[in-house]
């Protein structure tokens, strides 16, 4: 089995050493590489062609915020889990619009982030859709302004869609994993993953978190109830 190749992006060289001890004790993953700051980023992932990206959001030159879009808007680029002390963090929305395919709290237990770690490498967010949908209505009331041009914004994104897609993003917008859209939607579980795969595709998008900010910002949820389950 090939090894998942990790690199690690904080400026605390004891937090470093200590992600570098926990998660390089796994056989299945390679620590690649170390920056201390977003500058560095570019450069190490260019000589280290990492699978993930473990990145703290704040630093002091280049923050993990813009080392994140910077990175995301690459040709294959690698996944990128935010790092974070905070548990509703309009920083991490941001993130996770850029394409980070979630986060994780410095504080969650070892083997959570190296299950984090295998689970991006392997193409599954590590953030629900649900929960996502919980931390935007958690700092909505400070990130409010702008929200109409977002919303426009999102809805004229959406129109790429047909009818049977859109109401697939919004099942994914809702929390739903590909079974229970296909349940909810009588359809084949194969169909809702093809759904889902299209509307990546169309919409330009990173993975199935992205879809749940865009029903999100249309506004598609506002008489949904956020499902309990989580993908």
């Amino acid at each position: 089995m090939t090894a998942i190749r990790l690199l690690l992006v904080d400026d605390d060289p004891l937090v470093r050493a200590g992600l570098a001890l926990m998660l390089g004790g796994a056989e299945d993953i390679e620590i690649v590489g170390e920056a201390a700051d977003g500058e560095q980023v570019a450069a190490l992932v260019e000589q280290t062609r990492p699978d993930v990206v473990l990145m703290d959001i704040r630093m002091p030159v280049v923050d993990g915020l813009t080392a994140t879009e910077q990175l995301r808007g690459r040709p294959d680029a690698p996944e990128v889990v935010v790092l974070t002390t905070f548990h509703a963090d309009a920083q991490v929305l941001r993130a996770l619009r850029a394409g980070a395919a979630g986060f994780v709290l410095k504080d969650t237990a070892p083997a959570e982030i190296v299950e984090a770690v295998r689970r991006v490498a392997a193409g599954d967010p590590v953030l629900s859709p649900a929960v996502t949908r919980r931390l935007m209505d958690r700092t909505a009331a400070t990130a409010d302004t702008g929200a109409d041009p977002r919303r426009a914004a999102a809805l004229e994104r959406l129109e790429a869609l047909g009818d049977r897609e859109r109401e697939v993003a919004v099942a994914v917008g809702r929390g739903l994993p590909n079974a229970a859209i296909a349940r909810d939607l009588y359809m084949s579980v194969a169909t809702a993953k093809a759904h889902v795969s299209r509307i990546l595709t169309k919409l330009d998008l990173n993975n199935r978190v992205q879809i749940a900010l865009l029903a999100h910002d249309a506004g598609l949820l506002d008489d949904e109830s956020a499902d309990p389950e989580e993908t």
